[in-house]
């Protein structure tokens, strides 16, 4: 097997997601053999350092030993089990250590498949409770710029109009709040004082915000102080809106804490995880909840009270063993302190970006790295030219568009991480200077 041959035979018979296939007429898609730490192993014997963990999912890397074992474990014993009316020690053991581990308060986890799922979840869980309740709140608020995946519930309460705009006649009704525009305090407070005006003004028809806690994912690496957590809750608490926390990027450590909210002190209605929950190796996702919540919905039988939502592979069995070896790893390895020694290595070698004429900002939080470039007609598209150039060099990232961010998997080596940046750097002295 080659790459060529893999790479026509995918041609004729896939549609990549988030790709214009056209371009792959010219710059041929890289078939993947394996892989194994933090590289990816191509056809042709080429590795590639998988700097983003494959859309932000494998936080310990590729074929990790330890989760392999869990894996395979399982897959002598079961596979999968129907979900309603049946369980498993898998899902069971699952949910308890996540509600050990979660803010205090979120004591029920209902499971999805993906995040843009478990976004759904939320959105219908929040409307249904205040419907139980006896109010009517048919709108969410997010934040301005903000991303909660592709779904059509999902994609209606999001803010980036290049996801969106194409179906805004089909979407739910949502309206935006600003985003702080960066990450101090005075801008937590400017934007706080906006949301408040809002929920003055709108609140007895708001059923929830949703928030990317401290960093927005795709709408561009948006980073901002967790004091705006901190008030927000508040306030939504103060006007009986639900606050919906979406750490499904930045959960399991990826911001420096096992949680986001965690730096904000506060505990969410709804705390949305998945991509890390598997360390990146199968579907699943989850909501997590306050017992008040579920008890909205737990009556004697009324089709109208409760809440009939499934999948089909809810609490997939294969799916939790990953999950729960993923977990171990992070008892076992004080992976949230061993970071720290990442982070740091992360923050110095952006500094060597910092006063580049075509670099707008540097920003970190945790183990996400930012470069923010500027002065570039969007026609140009500067961030797949420095995809391509990266590739080249063996290392993989995936701009948003004029955005360079390196989200690496936590074993990661300081030299490994210097190679990234390495290339990231040449990179914009062939195609920025």
């Amino acid at each position: 097997m080659t790459n060529q041959t893999l790479s026509n035979r995918d041609i004729s018979v896939l549609w990549h997601p988030c790709t214009q296939m056209k371009d792959h007429e010219t710059f041929p898609i890289i078939p993947i053999a394996r892989g194994a730490g933090v590289y990816l192993y191509d056809f042709d014997g080429n590795q590639y350092i998988d700097a983003i963990s494959s859309w932000w999912v494998n936080l310990f890397g590729h074929a990790h030993p330890y989760i392999n074992s869990k894996v395979k474990e399982q897959l002598d014993t079961l596979e999968h089990v129907i979900l309603a009316g049946f369980t498993h020690e898998g899902i069971v053991r699952l949910s308890e250590r996540l509600v050990a581990l979660a803010p205090e308060g979120l004591r029920r986890c209902f499971y999805a498949d993906n995040g843009s799922s478990a976004i759904e979840v939320a959105l219908k869980m929040s409307y249904h409770a205040h419907k139980n309740n006896g109010a009517n709140k048919g709108v969410f608020v997010s934040l301005s710029n903000s991303y909660h995946g592709e779904t059509l519930g999902a994609l209606s309460i999001g803010d980036v109009a290049l996801y969106k705009e194409t179906y805004e006649p089909l979407l739910i009704r949502s309206v935006q709040t600003p985003v702080p525009n960066n990450n101090t305090i005075e801008a937590a407070q400017k934007a706080i004082e906006a949301y408040e005006q809002l929920l003055q003004e709108r609140s007895d028809e708001i059923a929830a915000l949703i928030v990317e806690p401290l960093v927005q994912g795709a709408g561009g690496m948006v980073m901002y102080h967790p004091y705006f957590l901190t008030k927000a809750k508040e306030l939504s608490t103060q006007y009986g809106v639900h606050f919906i926390a979406d750490e499904i990027m930045v959960g399991f450590g990826r911001t420096g804490t096992l949680f986001a909210c965690e730096q904000a002190g506060i505990t969410p209605d709804f705390l949305i995880l998945s991509k890390g929950l598997t360390g990146g190796y199968l579907p699943l996702s989850v909501v997590l909840t306050t017992e008040k919540i579920y008890n909205t919905f737990y009556c004697d039988y009324d089709p109208y009270r409760s809440f009939l939502h499934s999948h089909s592979y809810t609490g997939n069995a294969l799916a939790c063993a990953a999950a729960n070896a993923t977990l171990d790893i992070f008892e076992s390895q004080n992976v949230i302190e061993s970071n720290k020694m990442l982070s740091q290595a992360m923050g110095e070698e952006l500094l060597r970006f910092e006063h580049r004429r075509e670099v707008k900002e540097i920003r970190q939080c945790g183990m996400i790295g930012v470069i923010e470039l500027h002065g570039f007609d969007s026609s140009k598209r500067v961030g797949v030219q420095i995809h391509r150039h990266c590739l080249g060099l063996g290392v993989l990232i995936r701009p948003l568009g004029n955005v360079i961010y390196v989200m690496p998997p936590y074993l990661i080596s300081v030299s490994e991480l210097v190679r990234v940046f390495d290339a990231i750097e040449s990179a914009l002295n062939e195609h920025c200077v």
